[in-house]
């Protein structure tokens, strides 16, 4: 015999348009939700793949500089000034000085000082990047633009009021 404190047992019927109510007020609340948030950007810019490295008589000819906040190396030599990834080509590490020329300390590629493979698990050369010149006369390198090996960029030496630098 059912006393008076037992509940009811609710029908099948019931119970499954219940359950349909709560998951469609579930779903419209988790919609208001992601509405809501919707005019903050949830992703942030990345960095821009150029960067002004400096001036060019920063860069005297016989010069060579790794800008390792970028991890670049800058060469300079009569022929112009030039720029290196110094991002390894198997898997992306940072590739450091060695007496070879550079040496992948995560699984041991060695490059020669023009970035050809010497030795090791990378599959190709590291990239030479394309160098050009800001209007205020800075050098810029573009980090995504490769151009071919021992491309050499000639820096255009201007005389700007205050910089110092003269054509003469």
């Amino acid at each position: 015999m059912a006393g008076r404190l037992e509940p009811t047992p609710v029908p099948r019927r019931d119970f499954l348009g219940i359950f349909g109510l709560v998951s469609a007020g579930l779903a419209i609340c988790g919609s208001m939700i992601g509405m809501l948030r919707l005019p903050k950007p949830r992703v942030t810019p990345d960095a821009s793949s150029r960067f002004r490295a400096g001036k060019p008589d920063e860069f005297p000819p016989g010069s060579d500089r790794i800008l390792t906040e970028r991890s670049v190396r800058v060469v300079s030599t009569a022929q112009g000034v030039a720029a290196m990834s110094m991002i390894c080509t198997h898997l992306g590490c940072i590739a450091g000085p060695s007496e070879e020329g550079f040496h992948c300390p995560c699984h041991g590629s060695v490059f020669a000082d023009d970035g050809k493979v010497i030795g090791g698990p990378a599959p190709r050369a590291l990239p030479w990047l394309k160098v050009s010149q800001a209007v205020d006369g800075t050098l810029v390198i573009d980090t995504e633009s490769e151009v071919p090996p021992a491309t050499w960029y000639m820096p255009v030496l201007s005389s700007l009021p205050g910089d110092g630098v003269s054509t003469a």
